[in-house]
């Protein structure tokens, strides 16, 4: 515990993941450097609010900087919504989720066959429009499971049935698939640089694939995943007759299988590159100058579980910390992870919501105000 002239050297950098639910990222920074003012007023305290390519994405490019635009999509139900991605210079910060996530659905409602990605292959093209060469593409949160062909549609893409008309809209479609040409896929799409960013790195189908591992997530029973995975699964082979063998193996690639597929559309139609989605974002949010900074971080998410332990961002924030022998401790909504998980992920301690409230719905409504009081909390064990 610091005390006298350490704390006068002292500097904390907050960079947390929202609280799903109940805080943005941005949000979540503004409380807890409260509280670490009330409590330690002469610390410096800077914050970089983080994603991890999923939904909260384009926010927190917009807290790093980025311009916010906003332009009409085709939702996930083939309904028009707003949707919004990040721009500064000549690089973008696209999120799925804000065309194609779960959030559009209304609560209890989902079309696991029928839902479609068109709307973020328009955000992308959006981006394209507006001078974008360099694209970060962050996926999570999809409301599809249709390997992106709704998206490569979007972009100029063509999937035909046997009677040479479109197939019908998400992965049910694909079932009557016949022939693909991606001969008139957007040209600007070949002098853009995309990279994949997710915290997945599921295949597109199979046991592990995309519809088996989160179509249940999506409303797709038993029946309506071995439908799914078929047709994902033939999409590759018709994919594979269309332009080569690079479809199969991209198939079976890390990342293929996120956000329902959209992951191979873009690896295979997109030429994008796949990165862990935390890594990609530390970059472009400038998470390592502010590193460089700091004596402590906090980090954090809504729970912090045995998913945050594989390419979340906390855990991402914590071996960046790590890495400069920085010490990190987390804030969350709910913990579910030994002292010993923790440690191992460079996470010092976690304090959490419920340690302060005890009911959970409590927790979500008053997120805020105790995430200020776990601040002040860490300012006593860390600073004072």
């Amino acid at each position: 515990m610091p005390n006298g002239a350490a704390t006068e050297a002292a500097r904390v950098l907050v960079a947390a993941d929202k609280f799903k639910g109940s805080l943005t990222a941005a949000q979540v920074a503004e409380r807890v450097t409260a509280g670490l003012r009330e409590a330690a007023p002469g610390v410096p305290v800077e914050a970089v609010p983080v994603a991890d390519g999923g939904d909260g994405t384009v926010a927190a490019a917009v807290a790093a900087g980025f311009e916010r635009r906003e332009v009409p999509v085709t939702g996930p139900r083939g309904e028009e919504l707003r949707a919004a991605y990040a721009l500064r210079g000549a690089t973008a910060v696209v999120e799925m989720a804000e065309a194609s996530g779960l959030q559009h659905l209304p609560p209890g409602v989902f079309a696991p066959l029928t839902a479609t990605t068109f709307g973020s292959g328009e955000l992308l093209r959006a981006a394209l429009d507006a001078g974008a060469r360099h694209i970060v593409f962050g996926v999570g949160g999809s409301a599809t499971t249709d390997g992106g062909a709704g998206m490569l549609a979007a972009l100029g893409a063509r999937f035909l049935d046997a009677d040479g008309r479109p197939v019908g809209p998400g992965g049910g479609g694909l079932r009557e698939l016949a022939t693909a040409d991606l001969s008139g896929l957007d040209a600007r799409l070949a002098k853009t640089d995309i990279v994949l960013a997710s915290d997945v790195d599921n295949p597109l189908s199979g046991p592990q694939g995309a519809a088996a591992v989160y179509g249940p997530q999506k409303g797709a029973g038993p029946g309506d995943v071995a439908v799914l995975d078929a047709a994902l699964t033939h999409y590759a082979r018709v994919l594979e007759t269309a332009i080569g063998p690079r479809a199969a193996r991209l198939a079976g690639s890390p990342g293929a299988g996120a956000a329902g597929g959209i992951g191979y559309g873009a690896l295979v139609g997109l030429g994008a590159v796949f990165r862990p989605g935390i890594e990609v974002m530390l970059d472009v949010l400038g998470f390592a100058p502010a590193l460089s900074r700091a004596t402590l971080v906090i980090t954090g998410e809504g729970s912090l579980d045995e998913q945050t332990l594989h390419g979340k961002a906390p855990a991402g924030v914590a071996a960046a910390a790590r890495a400069e022998r920085i010490e990190v401790v987390a804030v969350c909504g709910r913990l579910a992870l030994s002292a010993e998980a923790l440690n191992k992920a460079g996470i010092r301690r976690a304090y959490a919501l419920t340690a302060l409230e005890p009911d959970p719905a409590v927790c979500m409504a008053e997120a805020g105000p105790l995430l200020e009081r776990l601040a002040t909390h860490i300012a006593r064990d860390f600073l004072l």
